[in-house]
Parts: structure tokens; C-alpha cells; sequence
């Protein structure tokens, strides 16, 4: 599988538990690394026969600043699903989320959930 990944993407967000995150929002980052074959898209030269990676950029900055969610496991399902469902071409994705400023008490860098989405086959086990 070949990958096409976006990395860096960046939104303010209202996505958390406690009520400050919700009220006053926080940056969130995402990185994406979509799989699928590019082989026709590079052989006819053709951006039908593969993902536009802008339109798909412009679409998951709106999930970080959409509807607000408490976990970060729920802000990752719904950017993978997003990914998943903007092209049948899309075999997996992995979907890193980070969260820079989440609010704890000791000292860090970043907060990040890595979550990994295969596409379903009907009768095919991934």
C-alpha cells in the first residue's frame, strides 16, 4: 500500500471534559496517513483515481472545529470515519490526534491518541 499523509493540521477545538475546554477551546493537531494504491492515479495521471488531499484537509479541520466531544478517542473515530468515507480508495487510515495544552498538573509535551481504521470488506477479515 502506498500512503498519502498530512501532517500538522491544526484547529482550535472545544473538545474535552471539563467545562473550560468546552467554553474557551484549545489547539488540536491532527496527522493522517491514509493507504491505497496510487498506481492508476499515477499511471493516467489522474487525481479521480486517487484522494484529494485538500478537499480532505479543508473537510477533517472541520471535525476539529465542530461538534464538541469529551474523549479524544471519539475526535479520532470521527476524522478516521471521515476519511474512510471520502473515498472507496482508502484502505486503512491511521489518525493521530494531538492535544498540546491538555490540562494536567505536571509537565509535558503533547497528549496524542493514535488510532487505526481498516475498511471493511464484506466477507474479508482485515
Amino acid at each position: 500500500m502506498d500512503r498519502i499523509v498530512l501532517r500538522g493540521l491544526r484547529a482550535v477545538g472545544r473538545h474535552g471534559v471539563l467545562e473550560a475546554e468546552r467554553r474557551d477551546g484549545q489547539p488540536f493537531a491532527l496527522d493522517v496517513a491514509l493507504h491505497l494504491d496510487t498506481a492508476e492515479a499515477a499511471a493516467g495521471d489522474d487525481l479521480s483515481a486517487t484522494v484529494d488531499y485538500g478537499g480532505l484537509a479543508e473537510e477533517l479541520v472541520t471535525v476539529l472545529t465542530g461538534e464538541p466531544v469529551a474523549l479524544l478517542e471519539t475526535l479520532a473515530a470521527r476524522v478516521a470515519q471521515r476519511c474512510l468515507d471520502r473515498s472507496g480508495r482508502i484502505a486503512a487510515v491511521d489518525v493521530v490526534v494531538h492535544k498540546p495544552q491538555a490540562p494536567l498538573t505536571v509537565p509535558f509535551e503533547d497528549v496524542e491518541l493514535v488510532v487505526r481504521r481498516v475498511r471493511r470488506v464484506r466477507g474479508v477479515r482485515p
